[in-house]
């Protein structure tokens, strides 16, 4: 499978890597921006963690060339502080998350994410989570459907898609939920209609707002004097809370802030690898 590590380039610039460095990488994935981190390190150590095991597989058979560089764990970003202690790390010199989901995941039809391939809906970036997309969709009211759809996928539509998927339950594939959408919000530009709906449905069923905040959180204890955080978003709601919490840690004195204006991919990589387009880097360095 073909792997896009995106804006790597510019994440490697901003964690200003020392070959002797403690690096985590929150969000492994297949191993792209774990695997050329790890290419940087000569005594030093990435821990690369990533919520989703089969991921993780997948990123180790990735960078088996770079040895004992990268120690894998599987963790939520609630979870780094554990991870980090499993491997006698209390403190890094520099963390990267990139918030995109795998394409492994968006392409792969039995995972439940993808609008293209139909398949169960499911959602869970990690598959011991307990709930899933279609007990979302299928059990929670109308009011509470269109209030996720609303506040999570910013979309407007989000009352008549509610009330269009009570009516229409039960619904089990991706395939069934992306038409019934089609159905009532029909398509305005180039995006599916479903869209919206299917990214709020993610966030749900992943706590994606809530693991954000413990990373925003974290990462002052996390980070030792000088080092570095590089944060990938792909949605305005995320990248808000990104840049809040920067600024709020400037304005604290606890932070120096790298990136004082978003920084965008270059118009070389949205022409070869176009789901980068959307993505949006900032970074700080804690002081």
């Amino acid at each position: 499978m073909q792997h896009y590590p995106v804006m790597l380039r510019e994440c490697l610039e901003y964690l200003n890597i020392r070959p002797d460095g403690i690096y985590c990488d929150a969000t492994c994935g297949l191993g792209g921006h774990s695997g050329a981190i790890a290419a940087r390190l000569s005594t030093g150590v990435l821990i690369a963690c990533d919520r989703d095991a089969e991921s993780l597989e997948l990123a180790r058979a990735n960078t088996a060339g770079l040895g004992e560089r990268i120690r894998f764990h599987q963790a939520l970003f609630s979870q780094l502080a554990e991870a980090l202690a499993a491997e006698g790390i209390s403190q890094v010199d520099g963390l990267l998350a990139d918030l995109g989901v795998s394409r492994y995941q968006l392409t792969a039809g039995e995972r439940g994410f993808s609008l293209m391939a139909d398949g169960p809906l499911d959602m869970r970036m990690s598959r011991g989570q307990q709930r899933t997309a279609a007990e979302i969709v299928n059990f929670e009211s109308e009011h509470e459907l269109a209030r996720l759809i609303y506040t999570l996928g910013e979309e407007r539509r989000s009352r008549k898609i509610a009330r269009a998927i009570v009516r229409g339950r039960p619904i089990t594939t991706t395939g069934q939920l992306a038409k019934l959408i089609e159905g009532v919000a029909p398509r305005a530009g180039k995006l599916h209609p479903a869209t919206q709906t299917f990214m709020a449905l993610r966030m749900a069923v992943n706590d994606e707002m809530e693991e954000l905040d413990a990373l925003l959180e974290c990462i002052p204890k996390l980070l030792r004097s000088g080092g570095r955080a590089v944060i990938v978003t792909f949605m305005s709601l995320e990248d808000r809370k990104v840049k809040q919490s920067f600024q709020a840690m400037a304005k604290a004195g606890r932070a120096h802030l790298l990136t004082r204006h978003v920084v965008r991919p270059a118009e070389e990589e949205t022409r070869d690898n176009p789901p980068s387009r959307s993505a949006k880097l900032r970074a700080i360095e804690v002081l």
